[in-house]
């Protein structure tokens, strides 16, 4: 499933391609109602961590949930190829929506009510990582778990739970209801760091300089989501710190990956930064 970065990337791009202009808006496979859309001016593409919004000058709004195997694709304008359930436009530029798992029209009460039972998004500005803290701290599921939940901090998957934990080297086990508010606010500022770089360079790097292949004298990471990582899908390498095998367990259904030996930590020591050899 795609992480918040990668949504927030998608949202610019529909702005910035189609944003301000009437543009076409069909469902080459049939099963999305676009014709009250067709020809309608596109304000602009929103994100609030893995729900996309799409909204109208008429002021329908399309709610996007990728899924697990959800794409949306720009390309040059041609016909459709395969399962297309949302095409959107102007002539030139085509942006094709494939197997999503939401794509439906909204009025704007109801876009608001899906925001408000989301947790704070790093990516946003408007977003309040108390928000997130109370949910935590209420709860006794791990940290690791709760990282994944999407009212605690939406956007934030796999990839961004594993790395934000090695790099505070905190225990993944530990409850949230034993998370303090300064651990939290670490947790978070370095959540924003890491997903603004994403966002930015359009893949995920959480590996400081001094652990990078050049340092280390090793292979660059070839992944399909490309950068720099810790421990996300590593398990049986070593720890690039402290060289102990990486490991892995199933987290409610989701693979979590970390370092038995760094990862020891229930809290951040106080003025801690966010590195891994803090």
């Amino acid at each position: 499933m795609p992480e918040g970065h990668v949504i927030h990337r998608l949202a610019d791009a529909l702005t910035g391609t189609f944003g301000g202009r009437p543009v076409s808006v069909s469902s080459p496979q049939g099963r999305f109602d676009a014709a009250p859309l067709d020809g309608v001016v596109l304000e602009r593409g929103e994100a609030v961590g893995k729900h996309l919004f799409i909204d109208f000058a008429s002021g329908a709004v399309v709610h996007i949930h990728l899924g697990l195997i959800g794409k949306f694709t720009f390309e040059p304008v041609a016909a459709p190829r395969g399962q297309v359930r949302l095409r959107i436009d102007d002539g030139v530029t085509a942006a094709d929506l494939r197997g999503p798992q939401w794509c439906r029209t909204l009025t704007p009460a109801e876009r608001d009510a899906v925001v408000e039972a989301s947790g704070p998004d790093p990516l946003r500005d408007d977003a309040d990582p108390g928000k997130g803290y109370e949910r935590l701290r209420r709860s006794g599921r791990s940290i690791a778990a709760l990282l994944m939940d999407q009212r605690v901090a939406a956007g934030v998957g796999n990839i961004f739970r594993a790395e934000v934990l090695y790099r505070h080297r905190l225990n993944p086990s530990t409850p949230g209801n034993r998370i303090d508010r300064r651990t939290w606010e670490a947790i978070w500022a370095d959540l924003v760091d890491l997903m603004h770089y994403a966002v930015e360079h359009g893949r995920i790097d959480t590996v400081r300089d001094e652990h990078g292949p050049e340092a280390q004298g090793r292979d660059p990471r070839v992944d399909r989501h490309g950068g720099e990582v810790y421990v996300y899908r590593r398990a049986g390498q070593p720890c690039l710190v402290c060289g102990t095998s990486v490991r892995t367990r199933d987290v409610e259904g989701r693979n979590l990956y970390w370092c038995p030996r760094c990862q020891r930590r229930t809290k951040v020591p106080s003025g801690q930064r966010p590195r891994a050899d803090g």
